[in-house]
């Protein structure tokens, strides 16, 4: 199978296991699905992949997925549980590179067959988790203000609170996932990559991220509805 339908496949299936955990278990759900998808996307990043004619990291739609959560909270729950998200986020990318860090201080046994994989696979861990932190951190809560912020001006421009979804949605993941790209691909990889394939790699992930932004716009609005069936605002304790 090739990797553009790979890709394909993987985006759709990524947000729509987003709108499953929000629909089974609320704003708490995308928490819980925030740390998984974080750590994962921490360690996909380390595979460099070739897709339509560009190299690019496979952590892209992951992190992209993330950016999806924090704008359905945004939109059904509130500011404040839209920054816990991307704290949780945080959080779970701080843990994870101390867990995998541990690892590599054990001798293994004579017997092992695993060890020498995985030191391959986690020893350039904190270096690539540090970028990821700093970039997510920033780029993040600039999503998450960004949101709110565009959302205000589509309020009083329209007088309606529910109208230009659109808008606030694409235009709050586009800036922040260009300054994400680009803090995130020069910190953890200038100098492991030649500067034409660093360049190339965050211009695909750009790319990457803006054909994720406009294809979970969908799913962000299937995601209010939901919410407002099942998660009315103010309903959930959180």
């Amino acid at each position: 199978m090739p990797n553009e339908l790979i890709l394909i496949i993987t985006i759709i299936v990524e947000f729509s296991l987003t709108l499953v955990w929000y629909r089974l278990f609320g704003v708490k759900g995308l928490f819980a699905l925030m740390a998984i998808l974080t750590v994962l996307a921490n360690i996909e990043v380390l595979i460099l992949v070739r897709a339509f004619g560009m190299e690019q990291t496979l952590g892209n739609i992951l992190f992209a997925s993330t950016f999806l959560i924090t704008d359905i909270i945004s939109e059904t729950s509130d500011k404040e549980n839209a920054k816990k998200a991307a704290n949780i986020g945080i959080a779970a990318s701080i843990t994870f590179v101390l867990i995998s860090t541990s690892w590599l201080l054990y001798t293994p046994s004579v017997n092992d067959v695993a060890f020498p994989h995985i030191k391959a696979i986690f020893s350039g861990t904190p270096r690539v988790i540090i970028a990821s932190l700093v970039a997510y951190a920033i780029c993040q809560r600039l999503d998450v203000w960004l949101y709110h912020k565009i959302w205000h001006i589509t309020t009083r421009r329209t007088g309606s609170g529910t109208a230009r979804l659109y808008v606030r949605n694409n235009a709050a993941t586009l800036i922040s996932q260009l300054l994400n790209t680009i803090i995130f691909n020069v910190a953890a990889f200038a100098g492991t990559y030649d500067f034409m394939t660093l360049l190339s790699i965050i211009g695909a992930g750009y790319v990457i991220f803006i054909v994720t932004s406009l294809l979970d716009t969908p799913f962000l609005y299937i995601a209010r509805r939901i919410g407002r069936r099942r998660y009315p605002k103010g309903s959930e304790s959180v």
